[in-house]
């Protein structure tokens, strides 16, 4: 994982906390980089879930609303630091039919080592479009924090339901997504 994530991942936690919160999770979490991480660094993503797992802990909040809380927090960052991505496109849904085709495809030049997952729009009827998430790692709600937070840079509301599934260790969700009216 690339290490952007944890940067802004503690980023995130400074915010929400303090520094000291930071320092506190680095301690108690042992990690195998011991909490030192460059944005273009690449690193372990089961560092990220102890991180999150004992923030979880700490605050007593569960580990898939941090998850989601990040993703959210991620998409904010995204937005300012790759806005081209997102003036780009004109709404929450035309930017997630970019992810897989577009924005993955300039991850990979940048990071050739990066291990992303897949983020396939698989159709649109009668309002909803369904895309399919796909990985390794057990990330759907930090994709759904993405999916939110990318839809908060749009001024939209998202209806999101989603239906998990775990297939030889392949992580599966699929969003149905709709947008909302105010």
């Amino acid at each position: 994982m690339k290490g952007i994530v944890f940067t802004e991942f503690f980023n995130m936690v400074e915010e929400q906390y303090d520094l000291d919160m930071v320092d506190q999770l680095i301690e108690l979490t042992n990690t195998a980089s011991g909490g030192a991480y460059t944005s273009v660094g690449t690193y372990d993503y089961q560092e990220l879930v102890e991180l999150i797992t004992k923030l979880s802990e700490i605050s007593q909040c569960p580990v898939n609303e941090w998850l989601h809380k990040f993703g959210q927090y991620l998409a904010r960052t995204f937005s300012e630091k790759f806005s081209d991505f997102y003036t780009n496109c004109d709404s929450a849904l035309s930017l997630l039919k970019e992810v897989e085709e577009h924005i993955h495809v300039e991850v990979r030049k940048l990071y050739p080592d990066s291990e992303l997952p897949t983020f396939k729009h698989e159709s649109s009827q009668n309002g909803e479009s369904i895309f399919i998430y796909q990985s390794s790692r057990n990330l759907a709600d930090l994709a759904q924090g993405l999916i939110v937070g990318s839809a908060e840079f749009y001024n939209q509301i998202l209806e999101i339901t989603r239906e998990d599934s775990v297939d030889q260790g392949l992580y599966q969700s699929i969003f149905k997504i709709t947008v909302s009216s105010k």
